[in-house]
Order: structure tokens, then sequence, then C-alpha cells
């Protein structure tokens, strides 16, 4: 990957008991963040195809390691998110070049599927805040059981040039889903909503 990369952190998380009751299929999540500096930090730039160009290379870097450090085919995924935290001097803007304009591409392309939007969010933080991955079901947003969230951290980013960029991938939804809506069995993936 070219690019002002720092620091790349991959976060493995398996519930094995949730609510006091054992989780029949241990749910797993993946997060992989990439640390990068911010070439825009501290100053108004209009264009921004540079941070555009590496959200495509995020796209596939990051999607590729978590599908690995599951150690599932990435076929088998289940629902995605994607998130950036940007340093002090940075504007949420750049985090949006990273995530919207060109990072889905590539990480549909990993998946081999994708029909549903990919969740995101963007935040300003310092060095070590925490941040949340929104997660929801790859092929139909109406599938509740899948709506959930990863919370991430490093310890010494985002410096306040930096901005943390992170997608996460699971092989199922949340354990234990009781609150209706639509069930996976029922998914059809046509329209990304149903």
């Amino acid at each position: 990957m070219s690019g002002p990369l720092r620091r790349l952190v991959t976060i493995v998380e398996e519930t094995l008991l949730e609510g006091g009751r054992p989780v029949e299929t241990p749910s797993r999540r993946c997060a992989a963040l990439a640390v990068i500096r911010n070439p825009h930090a501290g100053r108004y730039v209009e264009d921004l195809s540079d941070l555009m160009a590496l959200g495509t290379e995020l796209g596939r870097l990051l999607p590729e390691r978590a599908v690995a450090a599951l150690g599932l085919p990435a076929s088998a995924v289940q629902s995605f998110g994607k998130a950036a935290l940007v340093g002090a001097e940075g504007e949420l803007e750049h985090a949006a070049a990273l995530l919207h304009s060109t990072l889905g591409t590539p990480f549909r392309q990993v998946l081999g599927k994708g029909a549903a939007l990919i969740p995101s969010s963007k935040k300003r933080g310092r060095p070590g805040a925490a941040f949340d991955i929104p997660l929801g079901h790859t092929e139909a947003a109406k599938v509740r059981s899948h709506f959930d969230g990863m919370e991430v951290l490093v310890p010494d980013a985002p410096r306040e040039d930096e901005i943390v960029v992170a997608v996460a991938v699971t092989d199922g939804g949340r354990p234990h889903p009781r609150v209706g809506g639509l069930r996976t069995d029922q998914v059809t993936g046509a329209d990304g909503l149903t």
C-alpha cells in the first residue's frame, strides 16, 4: 500500500456467553484498523482526491485483513461496517473522503457481495479515544439481528495529524436476538433492504 501508513491493528472478539446464557454458536467479529498521516491536517484543501484514492487502497487492505483474521471465507461474512477517527488538526470531511467515495466498492469486492449500504461513522478525537464501527447485514439493511457496533481504539492514535480508518466484519448477528424483524433465512438481497 502506498501512502502515509503508520500502523495496522487487528482486533478479534468472540462472544461465548451473553446475558448469563451460553451462545450456541459463538459470535465472532473482527475490526481491522489503519493509522495514517493526514496530508491535509491543519489546513483547508478543496481537492480531497488523494484521500479518496487512499480510501480505495484501504477498502481492499482492511477487509482482507479482517476476513483473514476471522479465518473464514469472505462469502461467510454476514455484517459489515466502517468508521474513522480524525485527529484534532483534521476535518470530518477528511474522514468522509476516505470512507464514502471509494472505500465501499473494493470492500464489497473482497467479500464478493454487499447489496446493503455499509453503515459508517465519523468522529474527531484524541489519541486512545474509543470510537464505534456501526454494523449491519451485508445484503439486507432490515435484518435487525445484525444491527450492532464494535468499539475500537488505538492507544497512541490518532495524533493531531492522523486519521484512524477502521472496518469491521462479523460471522453473524448479535447473540440471542429477540427483537423481531427480517430473519437471515428471509433475505433476498435484491434491493439492499430485504
